[in-house]
């Protein structure tokens, strides 16, 4: 009898998890399929480039795009149009090999009109010394400068270098949901303690990749090493929908969208089915902070002497 238990537990651990190289794979909890509910655009329809010209690459009649770093340059596209609130997403699959110093973004952001309070929401895939192993960070600025992050960090529970993973940003005015693989790995719900650096203004998408070997890697303690050049990212599948308005309209927005004569489209995302997350969407974010979640802001006592108002009300 004790055999037999032995090996039903065996087994049933198996099907929760394998093993490789990288430690446990876990399988992650299923979900709603939010990607599924929103068109898919080519790179070449929503996007145009920010830098980097010859290391962008073009595939599939432009609904691909590789975005390269190698000695010469990094490499980034921006989104034609700004957006106010909204559902942003594309499937990347990052660079192999030894990637220390080597980031990844796709993030949203208005420092180019708005240098000294800015907002901005970002994914920053940051390439890795010690288990050659990529991390995800979520950010957040509100109204504010590059000193007043509020970083999270997390391991993957897959191999982002294998094939195409989702990453998005779901931005309304009850929350922000970031999600992989359409799993919430953070939500910061937009309440009094966070109103006031919770993003407000019209923002661009922007992926890029660049050499961030002094900010990522302890003062360039495991610089970019070219050797293992060119660092190609994949990004296919893109979904932009929002409430979009031309780059040269004014960037002031109002709630809603649905009084600024410069917006072509309501805001798609303030339903109440996009208000809150639903019993599945909580049970995938909870897992990925219990299994996958390695830093917070909110526990930084190094760094925070008096924890941000919104730590508190978590």
């Amino acid at each position: 009898m004790a055999h037999f238990l032995l090996f039903c537990h065996v087994i049933f651990i198996g099907l929760l998890s394998s093993v490789s190289s990288r430690g446990p794979v876990y399988r992650p909890p299923s979900v709603e399929q939010l990607t599924n509910r929103f068109p898919r655009i080519p790179i070449t329809q929503g996007m145009s480039t920010l830098f980097g010209s010859s290391n962008i690459h073009l595939k599939s009649n432009g609904s691909y795009a590789d975005i390269i770093l190698d000695k010469t340059s990094g490499s980034g596209l921006i989104s034609k149009n700004t957006y106010y609130h909204g559902f942003f997403s594309a499937a990347i699959k990052l660079p192999m090999g030894f990637t220390s110093g080597v980031v990844l973004a796709f993030y949203m952001s208005n420092a180019d009109v708005f240098p000294h309070n800015h907002d901005e929401i970002d994914f920053e895939l940051l390439g890795h010394e010690k288990r050659r192993q990529w991390v995800l960070q979520t950010n957040m600025y509100g109204n504010g400068s590059v000193k007043t992050g509020r970083e999270e960090k997390v391991y993957l529970w897959f191999d982002p270098t294998q094939q195409f993973h989702q990453y998005t940003i779901l931005w309304n005015n009850h929350h922000i949901v970031f999600l992989v693989d359409n799993i919430p790995v953070r939500e910061v719900i937009h309440n009094q303690a966070v109103s006031s650096v919770y993003p407000s203004k019209p923002m661009s998408l922007y992926a890029t990749i660049w050499d961030a070997s002094e900010w990522a890697t302890k003062g360039g303690k495991y610089p970019v090493n070219y050797k293992y050049a060119p660092f190609v990212a994949s990004m296919g599948e893109l979904e932009m929908v929002g409430c979009s308005m031309q780059k040269t309209s004014s960037p002031v927005a109002t709630a809603g969208c649905s009084t600024n004569a410069t917006v072509s489209s309501l805001d798609p995302v303030e339903g109440k089915e996009y208000a809150t997350l639903s019993k599945q969407q909580m049970a995938g974010l909870n897992w990925v902070r219990r299994k996958h979640m390695f830093y917070s802001y909110c526990k930084d006592t190094s760094r925070y002497k008096m924890m941000p108002a919104e730590c508190g009300a978590q």
